[in-house]
């Protein structure tokens, strides 16, 4: 079952450690290793290049200016060779059977296109924060329906099969690397849901998902550019763009932008499912930011009790 590996790297000099020694200790260790470092302007490089000493299987190190994630992700891809193609950001990480669980279900399911799961969220000191499968259950072959409610799949919990990307490519101006990729995708066949949790992925002030407007934006420019793919009419594709956005305004409130959370219920008050949204969601604006705050700390206590520190998982 040989797999390829890529990690993409870009200015994380206190976490890549972490993360190369979590694809170390992978029990279906990969193929080959690649790691290209994208111009980082940090200490990345240097503790990259120490640590690869270590590395028990091949591995290569490619450092060069910098051409964005995108870019990044298809020139390693053209680099590998194998069955399997897997990456994993420089700050993120792997549980030891991570590849041997992914891969184990493609083979199982010769018409899926990846495998993928839930993710935990961790913060820099490792601590389990939150987990995916909190949020949302995610379907089994078509994930289409949920792509476009802006629920995405961490990059981190995927494995491909080389001849799905052999199609399909990253587009090299998209700002989220895997939005449009998996719109394309989920039109060319299955993606097959891994009940394990086997990835976290790290949560920090350089996460672009920390960016919620420029998300919104990317998932609303993605889905256009992808429309004649989705084979959905214009007029159904903005119904649910409204719906989008009108359920986004309570990722606005929670982060404490009530004047633009109220500009964008007030425009898309259509895509609210009844009344009683509408007026939840007018609730929820009159909450005082400060009780949000503490809600929000009281849950991530209450997280953080509940799985602990990713290290103390048993392997």
């Amino acid at each position: 079952m040989p797999v390829s590996v890529l990690i993409p790297s870009y200015n994380h000099a206190p976490f890549v450690e972490r993360t190369l020694r979590s694809v170390f200790k992978q029990t279906l260790p990969p193929t080959k290793l690649f790691v290209i470092d994208d111009g980082s302007n940090d200490d990345s490089v240097n503790i990259i290049e120490r640590i690869l000493t270590d590395c028990p299987f091949d591995s290569e190190l490619i450092v060069r200016e910098n051409r964005g994630l995108c870019a990044t992700l298809n020139q390693g891809f053209s680099l590998s060779k194998d069955e399997f193609f897997a990456y994993i950001s420089s700050d993120d990480v792997w549980l030891p059977t991570f590849l041997e669980s992914r891969i184990g279900l493609l083979n199982q399911r010769n018409k899926a296109l990846l495998a993928f799961g839930h993710s935990y969220l961790i913060d820099e000191n490792d601590a389990i924060i939150d987990c995916t499968s909190d949020w949302t259950n995610y379907p089994d072959k078509d994930i289409l329906p949920m792509l476009l409610r802006g629920i995405v799949p961490a990059s981190a919990s995927v494995v491909y099969r080389r001849t799905t990307l052999e199609r399909r490519k990253w587009n090299e101006n998209a700002r989220l690397e895997d939005y449009e990729l998996y719109l394309k995708l989920s039109t060319d066949g299955e993606f097959a849901l891994d009940s394990n949790i086997l990835s976290a992925w790290r949560q920090h002030g350089w996460n672009v998902s920390g960016d919620f407007p420029l998300m919104l934006q990317e998932w609303i420019e993605a889905q256009n550019r992808v429309c004649d793919d989705l084979k959905i009419s214009r007029a159904d594709l903005d119904k649910i763009q409204t719906e989008l956005r009108f359920n986004a305004t309570a990722d606005y409130i929670r982060r404490g932008d009530k004047i633009g959370a109220f500009s964008l219920m007030r425009n898309n008050l259509r895509g609210a499912a009844s009344n009683l949204q509408i007026a939840e969601m007018l609730v929820r604006l009159a909450v005082p930011h400060k009780i949000f705050s503490w809600n929000r700390n009281r849950k991530h206590r209450q997280i953080v009790n509940k799985y602990g520190n990713l290290n103390e998982l048993p392997e």
